[in-house]
C-alpha cells in the first residue's frame, strides 16, 4: 500500500533540522498537539481497511465468476442433453402414435368382432324360454284369428290351455305371469255371452232338411189318415177279400161255377146245397163288409172337418205348398249365410219370418212341427250379437317377457 501512495516532498520533513534544540520538546508537543494528524492515521486505516475489503470482494467476485462460469457450463450441458432426450422423447412419442393409432385400429376392428360375435351368439344360443315365448304368442295370435273367422271363442280358449300347459312343462319362474294372465283369459273368456256358430249352423241346417216334412193345414193325406188305413190293416179280412186282383165283376161267376160243380157231383146228399149256399153267403158279406169300408175311408179321406184360424192356408194349392217350402228354405239359408257373416241382426230377422209362416200355414199340431217350432224359439234367442272377447292380458303377458330377455 505505501507504493501505490505517492511521495510528495514536503517543507515539514526538513524544519526539524533547522530548529534549535532548546526548540524540539516544545515543536513536538505542538505537532503531538495538532488534530490533522489523527486525521491522517484515521484515513490511512480506513484506506487500508478498504483496500482489503475492495481484495475480498475481488477475491468473491472471482469465485462468483468462477462458479457462474461453471454453472453456465453444467446448464449448456443440461441444455445439450435435455435437447437429447426431447429427440429421443419425440421419436419415441412418434413411434407410440403409431403403435396408438395401430393399436385403435386393432381395437375397433375387435370391437366390431366382438358385437358381431355377440349378435350371432344371442341368434345361434337364444334360450328356450324365449323360442317359447314366441311360439307361445304366434298360437295365441293364430288362434286369436281362427275365432274371429269362425265366430267361436273354443279355438282360442284351447290355444290357451296349450300354452298353460307347455308353460307348466317348462317349469320358468320368469313365465310365471304368463300363466297367470293366461288364467284369467281363460276365466273371462269362458264366462263371456258367446253363440255357438258352428251349433246354431247346424240347427239350420237340420230345419232345413225338416221342412220338406212339415204337414201344410190344408193337407188331406197320409199324415191324418195313417192311424185309420193302421186299423183297417189290423182287421180280419177274408181270403176271398185278400187278394186285390179279384174284380167286383167277377164275384156273381163264383155261384154260377159252383152250381153246376154241386150238380154234377155224383152221390151228393140234400145237405151238400146249404152248405154251398153258406159258403157263398159267407163270402157276399165279407165282400159287402169290404166295400162298405172302401167305402167309409174313402169318405173320410175325401171330407174332413177342421178349424182354421187363417183362411189362407185353407185356399193354399198344391204348388203354392211347393214354392212356400222352398221359400221357407231359402230363408233359413239366408239366416245361415248371415251367421256365418256375423250379421245375428239378419239372421234373427229371417228366424222370425220362418216362424211366423210356420204358425200362418203349418199345422202346428203335428209333432215335427212343434219341434220344429221349440227348435227356432231357441235359435232366436242364442243368435245375440256379443262381441268375441280378445286375449289382451296374455298378449300383454308374452310381450313383457318377451322385451325383458
Amino acid at each position: 500500500m505505501s507504493s501505490n501512495q505517492p511521495v510528495h516532498p514536503s517543507t515539514d520533513t526538513a524544519a526539524p533540522a533547522a530548529v534549535p534544540s532548546h526548540a524540539a520538546p516544545q515543536s513536538a508537543a505542538a505537532a503531538g498537539r495538532r488534530p490533522g494528524s489523527g486525521l491522517t492515521w484515521l484515513a490511512v486505516l480506513l484506506a487500508a481497511l478498504a483496500l482489503v475489503l475492495a481484495g475480498l470482494l475481488w477475491q468473491k467476485l472471482s469465485l462468483t465468476q468462477q462458479e457462474l462460469a461453471r454453472r453456465v457450463q453444467d446448464s449448456g450441458e443440461q441444455a445439450v442433453e435435455a435437447r437429447t432426450m426431447a429427440a429421443q422423447a419425440e421419436a419415441l412419442a412418434q413411434e407410440l402414435q403409431a403403435r396408438l393409432a395401430v393399436a385403435e385400429v386393432r381395437l375397433s376392428e375387435v370391437s366390431l368382432q366382438r358385437s358381431q360375435l355377440e349378435e350371432l351368439m344371442l341368434a345361434l344360443s337364444r334360450s328356450r324360454d324365449d323360442n317359447l315365448v314366441q311360439d307361445l304368442e304366434s298360437a295365441v295370435k293364430l288362434a286369436q284369428q281362427q275365432a274371429q273367422l269362425t265366430g267361436s271363442a273354443q279355438p282360442i280358449i284351447s290355444a290357451l290351455q296349450a300354452a298353460d300347459q307347455r308353460i307348466a312343462r317348462a317349469a320358468q319362474p320368469r313365465l310365471n305371469p304368463v300363466q297367470r294372465a293366461i288364467a284369467r283369459d281363460i276365466e273371462r273368456i269362458q264366462a263371456a255371452p258367446l253363440a255357438d256358430i258352428p251349433a246354431l249352423a247346424m240347427r239350420l241346417d237340420e230345419l232345413a232338411r225338416q221342412v220338406d216334412e212339415w204337414p201344410v193345414l190344408n193337407q188331406v193325406g197320409l199324415q191324418k189318415a195313417a192311424p185309420a188305413a193302421r186299423k183297417t190293416a189290423a182287421a180280419p179280412v177274408p181270403a176271398a177279400a185278400k187278394n186285390p186282383a179279384t174284380p167286383a165283376t167277377a164275384a156273381p161267376a163264383a155261384p154260377a161255377a159252383q152250381e153246376p160243380a154241386l150238380e154234377s157231383e155224383p152221390g151228393a146228399e140234400p145237405g151238400g146245397f146249404s152248405q154251398g149256399w153258406a159258403r157263398v153267403s159267407g163270402w157276399w158279406s165279407a165282400l159287402w163288409e169290404r166295400t162298405w169300408t172302401e167305402i167309409t175311408r174313402s169318405g173320410r179321406e175325401l171330407v174332413r172337418v177342421s178349424r182354421i184360424d187363417r183362411p189362407e192356408a185353407a185356399l193354399l194349392a198344391p204348388e203354392q205348398a211347393f214354392f212356400l217350402r222352398e221359400n221357407i228354405k231359402l230363408k233359413l239359408l239366408n239366416a245361415r249365410l248371415g251367421l256365418l257373416a256375423r250379421h245375428m241382426a239378419a239372421s234373427q230377422a229371417d228366424v222370425v219370418a220362418v216362424e211366423a209362416s210356420i204358425a200362418r200355414y203349418f199345422d202346428t199340431s203335428a209333432p215335427r212341427v212343434a219341434s220344429a217350432q221349440a227348435l227356432l224359439g231357441r235359435l232366436r234367442r242364442d243368435l245375440v250379437d256379443n262381441e268375441l272377447p280378445r286375449p289382451e292380458a296374455t298378449l300383454s303377458a308374452l310381450a313383457a317377457a318377451a322385451g325383458g330377455r
